[in-house]
């Protein structure tokens, strides 16, 4: 028995226990905040890449960029932050330096273009799984739910989730634009569709128009709905234009390759494309990256003009 009124005494073994369990704990509680510090970070660093001037540098960062949120990412599986840089992350580095590349390409090495299509296509998977794991930090079995019935699933997102259902649909809908061959793929463009609406009926202001971007070039695909899908889609692009000032290359670019090809309006494609190279990348530091790789874009489709269109536009006097 201890004798009354008096504290036992702990051994020096187990002091030693107790100090170690004790540090073992603040040093996971101390890794956790780090990697939580950390990510915070690295989830607000595209803005330093979108402000830069040289896309081959960025092209290079990049991947190494991405590769430290996914290892962040096995120490905090549910940070959101990182969660949505991984999403939007993959998605821009799969169009803007991989799929971009293989559009280049196919009309010089088809086998190279093929490569590079497959690639992307499993970049923007990878950002889509993410985007899904980080609506499920807040809506579990979202996935589930998703797949079941798209339309009520979504009923669930709030206007914090707007960043991931956008990117979400934006790299699931790249990944079915460039798979037609692969039917399983391209029968999720209803939740595509759902998770943009969704968006759109959230904050059709989203950075600035992006919503309507990306809805100008969805709206001539989209399936089983009323109208000209022109229309539809033009409405979209002079929404994105208003809402972005003008200051974006972006509505331009892909108004004029999908719109304007799919009517084979000539003139429109080249006032279009005209007007995306007019902007001063500078003006808008923000923008300037996506603004100077959209140029690129928009002067390799004013290359390809006589490709995309069947009219001839040699005036018929001029013609031998």
């Amino acid at each position: 028995m201890k004798p009354p009124g008096r504290t036992p005494r702990l051994s020096t073994r187990h002091c030693a226990h107790i100090a170690v369990c004790a540090l073992l704990t603040a040093g996971c509680s101390l890794n956790k905040i780090a990697v939580n510090k950390l990510g915070n970070a690295l989830a607000e660093s595209g803005t330093t890449f979108a402000s830069d001037d040289d896309p081959d540098l960025v092209a290079q960062a990049v991947p190494f960029s991405l590769k430290l949120i996914e290892s962040l990412l096995s120490s905090a599986p549910e940070h959101r932050g990182l969660l949505l840089a991984a999403t939007s992350g993959f998605t821009q580095y799969a169009y803007a330096f991989v799929q971009q590349e293989a559009d280049t390409l196919e009309n010089r090495d088809l086998a190279r273009s093929t490569a590079l299509r497959g690639r992307a296509r499993r970049l923007y998977l990878r950002a889509r799984d993410y985007g899904l794991r980080g609506l499920e930090t807040r809506h579990a079995h979202f996935a589930q739910s998703l797949r079941a019935d798209p339309r009520a699933a979504v009923r669930v997102a709030t206007a914090q989730d707007v960043p991931l259902l956008y990117w979400t649909a934006a790299a699931w809908g790249s990944a079915i634009a460039i798979s037609k061959e692969m039917p399983d793929l391209v029968a999720d463009q209803l939740l595509v569709e759902a998770l943009i609406d969704r968006a759109l009926e959230l904050d059709e202001r989203f950075e600035s128009g992006s919503i309507h971007g990306f809805l100008a070039s969805y709206e001539l695909s989209r399936q089983g709905a009323t109208g000209d899908p022109v229309a539809r889609a033009r409405a979209h692009f002079e929404r994105a234009v208003l809402l972005s000032e003008g200051k974006l290359a972006s509505p331009f670019v892909a108004f004029a390759e999908g719109a304007s090809v799919s009517k084979q309006d000539r003139r429109e494609f080249d006032s279009l494309l005209q007007r995306a190279l007019a902007i001063d990348p500078n003006e808008r530091p923000a923008w300037r990256l996506t603004n100077i790789i959209m140029q690129q874009r928009a002067r390799w489709l004013l290359s390809r003009e006589s490709d995309l269109f069947l009219d001839d536009p040699t005036p018929a006097g001029a013609r031998p």
